[in-house]
């Protein structure tokens, strides 16, 4: 086991995910010295670089695995899952989904690649100041902590993404496949909140024309 390893596990940092800072206030000496220890348990595969100045330690060391919502919020600070990625975790969309989509508080569409933990994709919204995260859960999975979208948030979201004009009900329950059961649960106040999230006219459109469709206009 290499030195860098032993020292997270004693610091009781195993199960985190790393950045810098941590690294320097664990590591003792020159910046030469971390760097070595760094590569060196990068090399024998019980340090996994996320991206630069971002870590994990292997499973073999963990107590649990790195979930990668967790991960999501680590590549990019402040931003939440959403899109059809939050829709699946919630059991509103049958598919499986392979890439862990996110909202980002940034400018620009961001991806990242890892070979063991997946793709990661960050999307910019056009959203009103201040309504960022509404609507949006912190949940706890195994002791890690993540944003996650509600249902309702997560379809707006995607709506907005694809810059969707309302068709009816048939895009969400055909082109989605989410049962109208669910889309009837959807409530007046959500609605109404999310009416005050978006900046773009076409998805204010859509949720008005939702509403009226499930009769909470």
């Amino acid at each position: 086991m290499q030195t860098l390893t032993e020292q997270l596990i004693d610091s009781e940092l195993k199960n985190r995910i790393l950045n810098e800072k941590q690294l320097d206030r664990i590591i003792t000496g020159s910046r030469q010295r971390r760097y070595h220890l760094v590569n060196r348990a990068m090399k024998a595969g019980e340090l996994l670089r996320l991206r630069r100045g971002s870590y994990v330690l292997d499973s073999r060391f963990r107590d649990y695995p790195v979930h990668p919502f967790a991960l999501a919020q680590a590549y990019v600070p402040g931003s939440y899952v959403s899109f059809e990625t939050a829709l699946a975790h919630h059991g509103w969309i049958p598919e499986a989904v392979r890439v862990t989509a996110s909202v980002t508080p940034g400018r620009k569409s961001l991806s990242y690649s890892h070979s063991e933990f997946g793709e990661f994709t960050f999307h910019p919204l056009a959203i009103q100041t201040g309504r960022f995260l509404e609507l949006v859960d912190r949940e706890q999975r195994l002791h890690q902590t993540m944003l996650v979208a509600r249902p309702m948030r997560a379809m707006m979201d995607l709506v907005c993404l694809r810059k969707v004009e309302w068709q009816g009900l048939d895009w969400l329950t055909r082109g989605l496949r989410i049962e109208y059961e669910l889309l009837r649960g959807i409530t007046s106040a959500e609605i109404r909140t999310l009416e005050a999230v978006y900046k773009q006219k076409r998805v204010r459109a859509f949720l008005k024309s939702l509403a009226r469709e499930l009769g909470n206009d």
